[in-house]
């Protein structure tokens, strides 16, 4: 009886260790990066013109969720797919307004002390697409990440604002305002924090918006931290 009690005992153990292999075998087959992220951003213009200028502090403000789809054996490269939303604003000197004839213009405001606020902000839908490097495995989450790719957004609403010795003055759905902004991102960092960079690709702005017969091509970029959850 002894001698089957040993044998049993010997049998269990295998039987374990070897559904233990496997579990993590399996573990290992399935491990990806299904991430939540959340990020601000510290707001530039670029391309815009010598005499405009940006103030204060202008500020956005992300997230959203990225499907991870590994493509090595390891799983340390991956495509993510991604939907999320994003709020920024711009506080600078370009003045927006309408016309007699209901028309948008935009000219520079060439006194600061004339106004204490002016700026514009968006509220974006957007489509993350990133080719992903990292070194975490199944068990190890403190680890490097470079993730780079580019970014779809779709903007749902636009609004100016003005408070000043003119008064205050609001617009929302300006049309002059591209709908569709896209550009390159980089995110890269340790752990839960990364440095985060988006340069957009195209204008702010349609070809409708113009200053001193010139189109107003100004371009986002965004420069911040962006946090990712599993």
């Amino acid at each position: 009886m002894r001698y089957l009690f040993l044998i049993l005992f010997c049998l269990s153990s295998i039987s374990f260790c070897y559904t233990q292999e496997n579990t993590i075998k399996e573990v290992d087959s399935l491990y990806k990066e299904d991430q939540f992220y959340a990020g601000i951003t510290y707001n530039l213009l670029g391309r815009k013109p010598n005499n405009l200028n940006q103030s204060g502090f202008s500020l956005g403000f992300h997230l959203g969720f990225i499907k991870d789809m590994p493509i090595n054996k390891a799983r340390n490269i991956a495509i993510g797919i991604g939907l999320g939303y994003s709020t920024n604003s711009f506080n600078q000197d370009l003045f927006i307004n309408k016309n007699s004839t209901n028309a948008f213009e935009y000219s520079i405001l060439e006194d600061s002390q004339t106004y204490s606020k002016n700026k514009f902000s968006t509220h974006l839908i957007e489509v993350p697409i990133e080719f992903r490097w990292r070194t975490s495995t199944s068990t190890d989450y403190n680890f490097w990440r470079i993730y780079t790719g580019f970014k779809f957004g779709y903007i749902v609403a636009n609004t100016s604002k003005y408070e000043g010795d003119l008064g205050r003055i609001k617009h929302t759905n300006n049309n002059d305002f591209n709908k569709v902004q896209y550009g390159l991102t980089l995110s890269a960092g340790y752990n839960t924090w990364n440095i985060h960079i988006y340069y957009a690709l195209n204008s702010i702005f349609s070809k409708d918006a113009k200053i001193n017969g010139e189109n107003l091509d100004i371009n986002a970029i965004k420069i911040g931290l962006m946090f990712y959850i599993l």
